[in-house]
């Protein structure tokens, strides 16, 4: 519930107004999991509020640790025994968390592991919520920044998102900074232009993974509805709306995407925009035979970088745990 709505709940109980505030914080800043725990209220408000409400608590069914950089991934159920998985990482600015927003994916790019065991519901608002807050609790570690790439096409979740948005930044809450939240999108471009228009300060990244249409659509066949001109147009709309660089997300597949060629076409798309490039070596999954080189990638930065485009490769954390988002899962339910 938005804060607004647990006041109106309250008045229609016969409390207070200045309840709703207690309530919210012992949800959004204390992070606890039981009604008996709100210990500022009477026995008796709590009693009620347990009767006609329950708090989101995420079952954690694996919980896999990493030997090489503390990373921790968590694979959660449901109350309708569905599974998600959220991982925790530790940068030397402090600790990230990827969270999912939804049961599986329909968006079909052919690299990811969460779309192969196919789309079964939204995440509600709570249930992404509770992946951080059952995190934070079991690991004795607080999340600075989060990031929506996990499990699920964000936009395609739209409303349950911008309402996770809306909670977790509450100033009544956990006050979350949501220029330290991160949404990833394929690149639905109506939804793009909604968020442009509500200015929430988040980093939105874009999945790129071409610079060439035949390509991206055969990569991702969200291209094949937008397609790069359509969705770059977008992203410079909203980069005028809200003054907020966009970064584009690049996962480099061996012999698919890194030739001199593939540089050269992205040199051509991005010059120009104020953005930065993520090369991601992509993560090999069982049903594909896609594939990275760490050295290789690092040239094809180099070549980028010699264009003039502002581009990193992401650091590689996690990977004796296959901590890319959708294998635990897949593995766990089979």
């Amino acid at each position: 519930m938005s804060f607004e709505q647990l006041e109106a709940e309250l008045l229609e109980m016969g409390q207070q107004k200045f309840r709703a505030r207690q309530i919210f914080t012992w949800l959004h800043a204390r992070n606890i999991t039981d009604f008996s725990q709100m210990s500022d209220l009477s026995l008796q408000l709590r009693n009620e509020l347990s009767e006609r409400f329950y708090i989101e608590d995420l079952k954690v069914v694996r919980k896999l640790t990493s030997k090489t950089d503390s990373t921790l991934k968590y694979l959660y159920e449901l109350r309708d025994n569905n599974h998600v998985e959220t991982v925790f990482m530790e940068y030397n600015h402090g600790n990230s968390i990827c969270v999912s927003t939804q049961v599986g994916c329909k968006m079909g790019c052919t690299f990811c592991a969460s779309t192969i065991a196919g789309f079964r519901r939204d995440l509600t608002a709570s249930e992404i919520l509770s992946q951080i807050y059952t995190a934070e609790r079991e690991s004795g570690r607080h999340a600075d920044s989060i990031v929506l790439m996990g499990i699920g096409e964000p936009l395609d979740n739209f409303d349950n998102v911008v309402r996770f948005l809306q909670l977790i930044s509450d100033e009544r809450g956990r006050k979350q900074s949501l220029r330290h939240v991160s949404v990833s999108t394929c690149g639905i471009v109506p939804r793009i232009r909604e968020l442009a228009d509500m200015k929430l300060g988040i980093t939105l990244s874009v999945s790129l993974h071409s610079a060439n249409d035949v390509r991206r659509s055969e990569i991702m066949p969200v291209n094949r509805r937008y397609d790069i001109k359509t969705l770059l147009n977008e992203c410079r709309e909203y980069m005028n709306k809200t003054g907020r660089r966009i970064s584009f997300e690049y996962a480099v597949i061996e012999g698919v995407n890194d030739s001199d060629e593939d540089a050269r076409q992205l040199h051509r798309l991005l010059s120009g925009m104020v953005c930065h490039l993520n090369l991601i070596p992509v993560n090999p999954i069982k049903e594909r035979d896609y594939r990275s080189n760490r050295a290789k990638v690092e040239q094809f930065a180099k070549k980028l970088s010699g264009m003039g485009l502002n581009v990193t490769v992401r650091r590689t954390l996690g990977a004796d745990i296959d901590a890319a988002c959708g294998q635990l899962r897949r593995e766990y339910e089979i």
